[in-house]
């Protein structure tokens, strides 16, 4: 991966990282809150179709997370930034498969499509990791811990598809604890530029 071939910060770099922290926070609100309505919800109940909706807007931030990520990658690594927004739009489509499922009454589905995605999202996002490590655009300690994070993410959801009970759950932890430090990293310091300060 070329660590050198880098862009002069812009303004607009700034405001991408915020956009992203943002997203990244409202993510885990609308499908944790919009998952919980719609899981106790009965069919034809308007709580459910909230619930799917929130579930529906999560996709639509997670996609558009990968969008915005890509002019960011795309100087430190052009295949990663591929991979990465693939990632995404591979997150986004089995989410929202899955509250689709919830729609016509089928949970197992939705834990099926969950973990799915989170598999796909944790093995996609070691790549985006390893770049945010060399690029130093985050603290180095602070990609490192993605890195983890996201390998105990793919770890315990490939677990949990194969019939281990709780895994999922547990791989979680370490991978949704870094994307709510990073997101905040995002919205408080910004991306690290080329001279070490952050825009």
């Amino acid at each position: 991966m070329n660590t050198h071939d880098t862009t002069l910060p812009t303004p607009s770099t700034r405001t991408t990282a915020r956009v992203v922290g943002t997203l990244f926070l409202a993510a885990f609100l609308l499908y944790g809150v919009g998952n919980a309505i719609a899981s106790n919800s009965t069919q034809g109940d308007g709580m459910l179709v909230l619930g799917v909706g929130m579930m529906l807007a999560n996709s639509f931030a997670v996609l558009t997370i990968g969008v915005l990520l890509v002019p960011i990658l795309r100087p430190h690594s052009p295949a990663v930034a591929k991979i990465y927004l693939a990632t995404r739009i591979f997150e986004a489509a089995f989410l929202a498969a899955g509250a689709i499922a919830l729609l016509v009454g089928s949970a197992a589905v939705n834990v099926v499509a969950y973990n799915t995605a989170m598999a796909g999202l944790g093995i996609g996002s070691l790549f985006f990791t390893v770049v945010l490590y060399r690029s130093r655009l985050v603290p180095r300690f602070l990609a490192a811990w993605g890195f983890v994070g996201y390998a105990a993410f793919a770890t315990g959801s490939l677990l949990e598809l194969a019939g281990v009970s709780g895994a999922g759950l547990i791989g979680a932890a370490p991978g949704g604890l870094f994307e709510i430090v990073f997101a905040l990293w995002l919205l408080v310091r910004g991306f690290t530029t080329t001279d070490g300060t952050t825009s």
